[in-house]
């Protein structure tokens, strides 16, 4: 039952993320120009609202809606595994860029994102007919429930092993830039974004550990919703915070943080 009710705390801490970076994220979408990431970014920042809002009718189905059940939470599974592609390809991005846009590791960390995506969707289609959906039993008390795929926590698994891909690749260039500038290396760190990947890795570990050991309890489900609005949080967080820096900064240091923002995809893609 504790389920049925992280929806609204989930809904008031994106509310109030939203409305901490308002005005920084009105000047990013007034004065930026369009992009596909600039698109990529607004999909990203908005799907977990469509989480939420999914989420809430979910709980709010009444008991003789089964059917409207199912679907309802077919659409909130893609979306959340949308969410995820679009948070972890804003990190993708990012390592490319500390890398001077090299097409090999872009080629290769894409390749392992959809198939990660690949084995998500597999896994969907493969136990969607063991797939147990229930409403509420208590009278009166409207909500629907289902039991997680048995095989989603191989998906967990590969996510993780993607995210430690992209925080040994960026740590390789933190010592390499700590070597050569011979600086703090704390300030390396936060000018490679450490802390956002470190949240990221360690979010995809918690969902793997209660995966394996908290199966069927609803503790599962609330750490994989959190780590799919977490990560939204984090990648559109970094994106802004490295299109503010860009603006300000006309040093020969800026470049440490041009990342995706106007450049990157379309250097790699063309």
């Amino acid at each position: 039952m504790c389920y049925q009710y992280t929806y609204m705390p989930m809904a008031t801490f994106c509310t109030y993320d939203y409305a901490c970076s308002v005005d920084e994220e009105w000047k990013f979408l007034y004065r930026s120009r369009w992009t596909r990431v600039k698109v990529l970014y607004i999909i990203t920042r908005h799907v977990p609202f469509f989480l939420i809002a999914i989420g809430l009718c979910l709980k709010l189905t009444t008991n003789e809606s089964l059917n409207e059940c199912r679907i309802l939470t077919n659409i909130y599974s893609g979306f959340s595994q949308l969410s995820i592609t679009c948070s972890e390809f804003f990190f993708v991005l990012r390592t490319c860029a500390l890398w001077n846009n090299n097409r090999i590791i872009f080629v290769a960390m894409l390749f392992v994102l959809f198939a990660n995506l690949a084995i998500f969707i597999g896994i969907r289609f493969t136990d969607i007919a063991s797939l147990q959906i229930t409403t509420s039993a208590i009278p009166g008390i409207p909500g629907c429930y289902s039991s997680l795929p048995s095989l989603q926590f191989v998906s967990y698994i590969f996510l993780f092993a993607f995210q430690l891909g992209l925080v040994s690749l960026t740590l390789v260039r933190v010592i390499q830039s700590w070597r050569t500038a011979k600086g703090h290396l704390h300030a390396v760190l936060e000018k490679h974004n450490m802390l956002y990947y470190a949240c990221g890795l360690f979010l995809s570990a918690m969902s793997v550990l209660m995966s394996m050991l908290f199966s069927d309890s609803p503790y599962y489900t609330i750490v994989k919703d959190l780590q799919v609005f977490i990560l939204a949080i984090l990648a559109t967080r970094m994106h802004l915070h490295l299109w503010h820096i860009d603006r300000h900064m006309h040093s020969s240091d800026a470049l440490v943080y041009i990342s995706m923002i106007d450049v990157s995809l379309e250097d790699i893609t063309v």
